[in-house]
């Protein structure tokens, strides 16, 4: 008879540390290269103010936009719509090698971002851009009563709500204001027409005794200026935008994913639907010459 003895070693592993907290984003994937690009979408054009401040912090890093012009706006669309739109956009982010997707539009974070989590799964880190402002309301122990401008579908979906109360314990003001973004994409600001519409919702009695107001919509960025001058110092504007690109930039950097290289890759600006007057306001938003690429969603 033979005996094999087999001796067995206890062996120690270390599990992965991840970064505490409720928005800690999926874990390191190994797969992922620091040179693959970012991916941004949006139902339009607003989104690119998120793509700007990526690309002002980050200068070295790639940006594959994805604007679904011919759906917009998201902020009057159903849930259901918004979610197969994000989940067909995904897909060709993920096809063109993502290393992270970030839904740069707030009507769109309300309503797809848990369903874009599970869809994308492992392929990549996901972003949205109502998450990173609550982080940031979190850390704000001087502040209890925080306003909030949106679309009807974002202050709607009861999200931003929800997440003040149960997560940053703020009280949240929130008004929809749906006449913002068909001013802003008429290119109707820094005129006495914009400085009436913003002053009239911001007279509104539920933003009445804010503290900080959070732009809910990744169009207002163009019009935090004529908020500001409303507000004078003694409310905080919280530019969604410029919280998001820090707070992806500390993943990036967590997970060793942040592009490092000197050379800038060319960036890539994809719309499902392609006019004459998108072409012509994507520099309003995107502060240079933006080259889009007419790539219908649904062929």
């Amino acid at each position: 008879m033979i005996v094999i003895v087999v001796i067995l070693h206890k062996i120690s592993f270390q599990p992965l540390c991840l970064p505490e907290g409720p928005y800690p984003g999926p874990p390191f994937f190994m797969s992922l290269r620091a040179n693959q690009p970012i991916g941004v979408f949006d139902s339009g054009i607003g989104g690119l103010t998120v793509a700007k401040a990526i690309k002002e912090l980050m200068p070295q890093e790639q940006i594959l936009y994805f604007g679904d012009t011919a759906h917009l706006p998201y902020g009057d669309k159903s849930t259901a719509a918004i979610q197969a739109y994000a989940v067909k956009i995904c897909d060709v982010l993920l096809q063109r090698g993502c290393k992270v997707i970030v839904i740069a539009c707030n009507s769109a974070s309300s309503a797809a971002y848990e369903l874009v989590r599970a869809y994308v799964g492992s392929k990549a880190g996901v972003f949205d851009v109502i998450r990173p402002v609550i982080d940031y309301l979190r850390e704000r122990t001087d502040m209890q009563d925080v306003g909030l401008i949106g679309t009807r579908q974002t202050v709607g979906s009861g999200v931003y709500q929800k997440l003040m109360k149960e997560e940053a314990q703020k009280n949240c003001h929130a008004l929809a204001t749906p006449l913002l973004v068909p001013m802003i994409e008429e290119g109707w600001i820094h005129n006495q027409i914009s400085y009436q519409i913003i002053e009239n919702y911001l007279n509104e009695v539920v933003l009445a005794n804010v503290e900080a107001l959070v732009l809910g919509c990744t169009h207002y960025p163009l019009i935090a200026k004529e908020i500001r001058e409303y507000y004078g110092n003694r409310v905080e504007v919280i530019d969604s935008a410029t919280v998001v690109a820090q707070s992806l930039k500390a993943y990036l950097d967590l997970h060793y994913l942040t592009n490092s290289g000197t050379v800038k890759g060319s960036d890539y600006f994809l719309v499902s639907d392609l006019t004459d007057n998108f072409q012509a306001v994507t520099k309003l938003f995107f502060g240079a010459e933006v080259p889009l690429e007419a790539y219908p969603l649904w062929e």
